[in-house]
């Protein structure tokens, strides 16, 4: 299937407008797991957040939000150790998972993340889409096309999130482009449209909130 992925629009001032008010409604912290049997109960909408360690996943939380301090931040990759849920507006579920690849973590810690981490994703009925995350200053690297492989193997349609994209400019944001395109459409359960965001700046904020908002 050769599909061609391009770059999610922006939405309409309405439909940007009642994107913000449902992400402005009661969002707080739920619980961190560290075990499936710990998860809560699968009754309404959720989506997930998922991607290299220390690449902007609790920060696109925040901003998404509005909340500076909803998502715990860090310099330090592989922080998050956990797989932490948020409730929001009592309709959906956000879902922060641990941060793959290079961990500062013991090797038995970092085994654990990845098991906990294989066995949400392919067991969770209630999500709808998992948010794949990608450092725009690197494009799509090997530990990412793993967790494509496992989404595609469980059946759980993810697309891309550009995180930093105001760190990259002209002639090498086309060059990241191009490869992230290339890498994704090996992946049929990538869906077609990339969100270019920083987090920082604020850009696509907008366009992953009114996605988010209309998923059914």
């Amino acid at each position: 299937m050769d599909l061609q992925f391009t770059l999610a629009e922006t939405p309409d001032a309405a439909s940007a407008e009642a994107a913000r008010k449902f992400f402005a409604g009661p969002t707080d912290f739920l619980k961190g797991v560290v075990a499936m049997d710990g998860m809560p109960a699968a009754d309404r909408m959720e989506v997930c957040f998922a991607g290299r360690s220390n690449v902007g996943k609790s920060s696109l939380i925040n901003a998404l939000t509005g909340r500076k301090g909803l998502a715990r931040t860090s310099n330090t990759p592989g922080r998050t150790q956990e797989i932490n849920f948020f409730t929001l507006n009592e309709s959906h579920y956000l879902v922060d998972v641990p941060g793959y690849g290079f961990a500062n973590a013991p090797l038995p810690v970092v085994a654990k993340w990845q098991r906990l981490l294989k066995a949400y994703l392919s067991g969770r009925a209630s999500l709808r889409r998992a948010f794949v995350l990608i450092d725009a200053r690197h494009g799509v690297k090997e530990v990412d096309q793993d967790i494509m492989k496992l989404l595609d193997r469980s059946a759980v349609t993810f697309q891309c999130v550009l995180t930093k994209t105001d760190k990259v400019k002209g002639g090498a944001k086309d060059k990241m482009l191009e490869q992230v395109k290339s890498a994704l459409a090996k992946h049929p359960a990538a869906y077609p449209e990339i969100i270019m965001t920083s987090s920082e700046k604020g850009d696509g904020i907008a366009t992953l909130r009114h996605i988010i908002h209309t998923l059914e």
